[in-house]
Formats: structure tokens, C-alpha cells, sequence
């Protein structure tokens, strides 16, 4: 028991309440189990709470809609059978032509995909940031500071560029600005 309690309140110190609430919503769209979790309410405050820019009102009315037919017709349907994941949600859903009949719950599902990427790069790049602009740079402009954080980001792409070509490239008669 004091095992399981230390988990738990470093799980509770590491996310917070909102992050907590936006993981348990977003396991209304699993379909392990048959769909078991699958919960209409949770899916719509989903939508209304941390994506509200992304759903109008007239498309939360549908999304509804959307998610009771769904609720009748995908659990049931074999095509639907032995789902694991939300990513073979996704796949089967587009693969059935299913995406287009309901499209609200296919944007939904790509949003949720799409989460562990968007968080771990904003992670990566604060993280980057503490590094880049240092005491001694804290006066950076902010388009030097985006144009620094970019090529510390994205190490993997500035290794390919090499010292020559950004010297060749600035080197261009275009480049040059004419002084009178």
C-alpha cells in the first residue's frame, strides 16, 4: 500500500489537475474492451473544455449527434472488433470510409493523437530555452532568440547544413545589400 500511495503522489505532483482531467477524458475514445469507456458526455466536455477554439457551438450540437449514431453502429460493427488503440481507431475509421460520415469525431480523434507531440515539443523547447537565453542574454530581441532556439531545436536538421553553404549562401550578390 505504501508503494502504490508514493506512485500516486508523484503521479499527482508531476501533472496537474487540468492534465490529469485531459488524459482521463481522452480514454472515453479507446476502444479497448469493446469500447467500454466509451463515454459521450466525457468526449463533448473534451471538446468544450480544452478545445473550444476547434469546435463551434453548431458542431458541438453535431458532435453529439455524431457520437450517439456512432455509439449504435462502430462498437457493434466486425469491422470495428479487436481494436486496441486509438491510432487503430483512427486507421480503421479512414480506411472504412467511416472518417467522412463522422468527421467531428475524426477531428476529435486526431486532437487527442496529436497531444503527446504538441506537449512534448513545447516541453522541449521551454527546455531550450532555459539553456539558449541565459542571464548574459537577457536582452535577446525576440526574433534572434526564435532564430537560436530554432537551430538548437532542430539539431538534426542544422547538423546536415554545413559552415561552407550558409558562408556560400551569404556570399551572393543578391544578398548584398548596396550601401550609397
Amino acid at each position: 500500500m505504501v508503494a502504490v500511495d508514493q506512485q500516486a503522489q508523484e503521479l499527482n505532483c508531476r501533472f496537474n489537475k487540468q492534465a490529469t482531467e485531459l488524459l482521463i477524458l481522452c480514454t472515453s475514445l479507446d476502444p479497448k474492451d469493446s469500447f467500454r469507456s466509451f463515454n459521450i458526455y466525457n468526449i463533448c466536455s473534451l471538446a468544450s473544455k480544452f478545445y473550444p477554439a476547434d469546435f463551434k457551438e453548431q458542431e458541438m450540437n453535431n458532435l453529439r449527434c455524431q457520437l450517439r449514431h456512432y455509439e449504435n453502429i462502430v462498437p457493434t460493427s466486425p469491422k470495428f472488433q479487436n481494436l486496441t488503440t486509438i491510432s487503430e481507431l483512427c486507421q480503421r475509421l479512414a480506411s472504412s470510409g467511416k472518417s467522412d460520415e463522422y468527421y467531428l469525431i475524426d477531428r476529435r480523434i486526431w486532437l487527442v493523437l496529436t497531444l503527446p507531440v504538441s506537449t512534448a515539443m513545447t516541453e522541449r523547447a521551454f527546455s531550450a530555452m532555459k539553456l539558449v537565453k541565459t542571464r548574459l542574454r537577457n536582452k535577446m530581441e525576440d526574433g534572434f532568440l526564435r532564430d537560436c532556439l530554432l537551430i538548437y531545436i532542430e539539431k538534426e536538421i542544422a547538423v546536415g547544413i554545413s559552415t561552407d553553404a550558409i558562408i556560400d549562401e551569404f556570399d551572393e550578390p543578391s544578398r548584398r545589400v548596396p550601401f550609397s
